[in-house]
Formats: structure tokens, C-alpha cells, sequence
């Protein structure tokens, strides 16, 4: 069985409030970890962000999973549950993105789903190994080659996202891993906004990882790089990560 260790940041950036919102839940064999980045340009994104990691989270307690497949479709559940929300006023045409993570410390796996920009990073040996595809316009023209992945944090449309919660039903896309992926003590996982991701290259991820003692410790130090990337950026995203790193469970005495 594996031990899992976890660290949570969220901060309002140079924005009056925060519209991003993380939590987590645990039973003793899984580990579900949602991160939701709401959508201030629409209005009521601190609600929309709130309610997918609420109605995520509660789902999932309801009927773990225990793939990626079983996993997006508790994301397209809780889109439904958020345009059943939705009421004349603020949160009329609410909308957020969302990314979940799922590690069955039994069975030494993980999977997750995610809709949006909002970024999970899977670290095996001290590199990244995979991270989820963003549902965005800077990442569609990377994907055609149109335009070189260090250049989608500067381009004039980087926010522009082609699928979030809150979008219709036949509109949404999902993206999920497959089988369970295997993973091992030494491994680790980030799940953060586009507000943290921006300002921190692969390179400083793996870097501080190598060097950090614990995920808090990682998570200050990638904390200190975002604002030190924004501190002449008076208004700059709000930016929130979650961390999760696994070892293995000490030996009993």
C-alpha cells in the first residue's frame, strides 16, 4: 500500500476575490483531488468553482471510480448539476473549469478527467510524464503545429477555452486517461489553474521537485516563482494548486 501526502494552495493574485476552489476527499484505499478555476467573465465563477468541486467530491464518495472513462462521466454529472444551478442574477451563465485525480493507493494506480485549462502534471522520477491536454485555443494550434507550446502563455488569446463546465451537454469535452496508470513511491502530482501554470515553466517544476522536503515546500517555492513572474502585474489571475506525493508505507516495527 502506498502513502499519500498532500498540500493545498489557493490565492486571490492581484483579483479583489477568488475564484478558484480545491478540495479533496479519502477513504483508506482512494484519494479523489478536484481543482476548478471559475470563470469571472461570466459571472458567478466563485459559485460555479464551489459547486463542481462540492458535487464532484460528494459523487464520488456516492460511487468511486475506478477509471478514467467512470471518472469523466462524474464531471459530465456534475455540469448537469451546475446548469440545474444556475438562477436569474450572478450566476446565470456561470461556468468553470475543473480537473480530478484519483490514486488507489492499493492498487498503486491513478486516473483522472479534467474539462478546460486547468492542468494535472504527473512527475515519475523527478520528470514530468504526462500532463492533461488543455481545451483551449492556444493549445488546438500547438496541436496543429500552428503554434510552439512555449509561446501559448504570451499569445493575445491564451484565455480562450473551448470547453468548461456550465457549457451544454453535446458542447462539453472530457478529457480522461484510459486504463489505470501504474504509479510508484517517488511519484508525484500537481493539479493547478492557469494562474499558476502561466508563470512556471516544465523545467522549474522538475527542479524544485528535486529539491523540495515536503509538497508544502514545493508548493511555496512554485508560490514564490508565480509571484515573482507577476510582481509587476498588479491584477494577475488568482492561482491555486493541490500536490500530492507518494512513498511507500513504512514497514511495520
Amino acid at each position: 500500500m502506498l502513502a499519500l501526502e498532500l498540500a493545498i494552495l489557493s490565492d486571490q493574485g492581484g483579483r479583489s476575490y477568488n475564484e478558484d476552489a480545491c478540495g479533496h476527499w479519502q477513504s483508506e484505499r482512494q484519494l479523489c483531488c478536484v481543482l476548478a478555476d471559475g470563470a469571472g467573465g461570466h459571472g458567478g465563477g466563485d459559485v460555479a468553482s464551489r459547486l463542481a468541486v462540492q458535487d464532484l467530491l460528494g459523487a464520488f464518495a456516492a460511487a468511486p471510480t475506478s477509471d478514467g472513462d467512470a471518472l469523466a462521466a462524474l464531471v459530465r454529472q456534475t455540469n448537469a448539476q451546475l446548469l440545474a444551478a444556475r438562477a436569474p442574477g450572478p450566476t446565470q451563465d456561470m461556468h468553470t473549469t475543473v480537473v480530478c485525480l484519483v490514486i488507489d493507493a492499493i492498487n498503486h494506480a491513478a486516473h483522472w478527467a479534467h474539462a478546460g485549462d486547468s492542468r494535472m502534471y504527473w512527475f515519475h522520477d523527478g520528470r514530468i510524464a504526462q500532463r492533461t491536454r488543455d481545451h483551449s485555443l492556444v493549445q488546438s494550434l500547438v496541436d496543429a503545429q500552428l503554434l510552439a507550446e512555449a509561446d501559448m502563455t504570451t499569445h493575445k488569446q491564451r484565455n480562450e477555452l473551448l470547453s468548461a463546465l456550465g457549457m451544454p451537454e453535446d458542447d462539453l469535452l472530457v478529457g480522461n486517461s484510459s486504463a489505470p496508470t501504474d504509479i510508484a513511491a517517488g511519484d508525484a502530482f500537481l493539479l493547478c489553474t492557469d494562474g499558476f501554470w502561466e508563470y512556471v515553466d516544465d523545467a522549474f517544476f522538475e527542479s524544485s521537485l528535486r529539491v523540495a522536503d515536503t509538497p508544502d515546500a514545493w508548493l511555496a517555492a512554485l508560490a514564490a516563482q508565480v509571484g515573482q513572474a507577476t510582481q509587476d502585474k498588479p491584477s494577475h489571475d488568482n492561482f491555486s494548486a493541490l500536490a500530492v506525493w507518494v512513498s511507500a508505507t513504512p514497514a511495520a516495527s
